[in-house]
C-alpha cells in the first residue's frame, strides 16, 4: 500500500511537472499560410498554430533535440533572471503583477516550485543535510547499531535462559552472572540501553534489560509506525527525504487555507491568488534553503545562516505589503500569524512524511 501511495505521489509531481513545462491550449499566437497544423489540423497564419501553440517546422533529427533542449534552456534563464531578483526582494510586486496578468516575462508559480523542489532535492542528495552526518552513513550506522543489539539481547537471553536452571552450581552461575553483567556493560557503553532501566538497575541491583521507552496511541499502524521508527530512526529519516520530493506539491494546498484565515470572507481575494501567492513564497524557501546549505560550506556560513533566519519574516512582510496591498500595521500583525501557520502547515507535512514511511 506504501507503494502505491508513493507511486501516487511520484504521478503527481511529474503530472505537475508536465502541466508546467508543456504549452497549453492557445498558448503561443502567431506555419506557413494555407497549412494546416500537424497536431491538431487548424489553418496555420504564422509560425506557430494559434489553437495549439505548436510550431510550423517540425524535424525528426538529433539536432533538432539539442535545438529544442538549448531553446528550453535559455527561454526558462531568460525568464529566470527577470523572476529572481523580484522574488527575492519585492515578492509582493512579482505575485500582484502575474496575477493580475503580467506573465510572458515571468516564470510561473508552478515551473518555479518544481525547479526549486528538484534543486533541492539535487544539492541535499550530493551534500547532504547540513548535519555534519551523511544521510546514508546515519542509515548504515543504524543499521548496524541495530545488529549489535539483536546480537547482545540473543547472549543476554541465552544467559538467563541458563541461569533459570536449579541445577546450575555456584561455580557456573557465577560465571554466567559474570558474562551477563560484561555484556550489559558493553550495552550500556554502546548506549543500547534505556536511560530509565539502567537507573532502575543501578537501584535494584539488577543488570538491566534491553528496553526502549514504548509510545502506544492505542491505533495500531501509528504504534507500528513509531515502533519502526524507534527501531531504526536513521532509516525512517531516509525514507521521510525520499518521499519528501514527490510530495512536496502537498505543501500547497496545506498551505492555502491557512493565507486564506489571513483574508477571510475578502471578495478581492480569490483562491488562485492565494495559490500564487503560497507557491512564490514556498519557492523562495526552498531556493534560500539551498543558497544557505551551500555557503554554509564556507567560513561565512555562520552568518549567512543568521541573516537567513532574520529574513524569512521580512520576505513574508513584504510579499504580504506587496500582494495585497495591506497596511504596515496589518502586513506586520499578518506575517506574525503566518509564522505560526507556516510551522503548522510544516508540521501537518512532515506528518504526512512520517505516517508514509512508517508504511513501508
Amino acid at each position: 500500500m506504501s507503494g502505491d501511495i508513493e507511486g501516487i505521489g511520484a504521478a503527481v509531481t511529474a503530472g505537475l511537472a508536465s502541466a508546467a513545462l508543456e504549452p497549453r491550449h492557445g498558448e503561443a499566437a502567431g506555419g506557413h499560410a494555407g497549412e494546416r497544423c500537424r497536431n491538431c489540423g487548424t489553418t496555420l497564419i504564422g509560425s506557430h498554430c494559434h489553437r495549439c501553440g505548436q510550431r510550423v517546422d517540425v524535424h525528426r533529427s538529433f539536432a533538432a533535440i539539442g535545438h529544442d533542449l538549448v531553446h528550453a534552456i535559455f527561454h526558462f534563464e531568460g525568464k529566470l533572471w527577470n523572476t529572481l531578483p523580484l522574488l527575492a526582494w519585492r515578492p509582493g510586486d512579482l505575485t500582484r503583477r502575474y496575477i493580475h496578468g503580467e506573465r510572458a516575462r515571468f516564470i510561473s508559480p508552478l515551473s518555479l516550485f518544481l525547479f526549486a523542489v528538484f534543486l533541492t532535492y539535487a544539492v541535499l542528495s550530493f551534500v547532504g543535510s547540513g548535519s555534519g552526518h551523511g544521510l546514508q552513513e546515519m542509515v548504515a550506522d543504524q543499521t548496524e547499531t541495530s545488529a549489535v543489539r539483536s546480537r547482545l539481547e540473543q547472549e543476554v537471553s541465552t544467559i538467563d535462559t541458563r541461569l533459570a536452571r536449579a541445577d546450575l552450581s555456584a561455580e557456573q552461575r557465577k560465571l554466567l552472572t559474570d558474562q551477563r553483567h560484561t555484556l550489559m556493560q558493553s550495552a550500556e557503553f554502546l548506549g543500547l540501553l534505556d536511560h530509565d532501566a539502567s537507573a532502575s538497575a543501578d537501584k535494584t541491583g539488577d543488570e538491566g534489560r534491553f528496553e526502549r521507552a514504548r509510545i502506544e496511541t492505542g491505533i495500531a499502524f501509528v504504534d507500528h509506525g513509531i515502533a519502526k521508527a524507534q527501531t531504526n530512526p536513521g532509516l525512517m529519516l531516509y525514507k521521510v527525504q525520499a518521499n519528501a520530493y514527490k510530495f512536496a506539491w502537498a505543501l500547497i494546498p496545506l498551505s492555502i487555507p491557512f493565507l486564506w484565515l489571513l483574508y477571510p470572507f475578502s471578495r478581492r481575494f480569490h483562491a488562485y491568488d492565494h495559490f500564487v501567492f503560497v507557491t512564490y513564497s514556498i519557492s523562495f524557501m526552498l531556493l534560500l534553503f539551498v543558497v544557505v546549505r551551500l555557503l554554509g560550506m564556507t567560513a561565512i556560513g555562520g552568518w549567512v545562516t543568521s541573516l537567513a533566519v532574520l529574513y524569512v519574516p521580512f520576505h513574508m512582510y513584504r510579499q504580504l505589503r506587496g500582494a495585497y496591498r495591506s497596511s504596515r500595521i496589518g502586513s506586520l500583525a499578518r506575517m506574525t500569524l503566518l509564522l505560526v501557520f507556516c510551522a503548522l502547515a510544516v508540521t501537518l507535512f512532515m506528518s504526512l512524511l512520517l505516517a508514509l514511511g512508517a508504511m513501508g
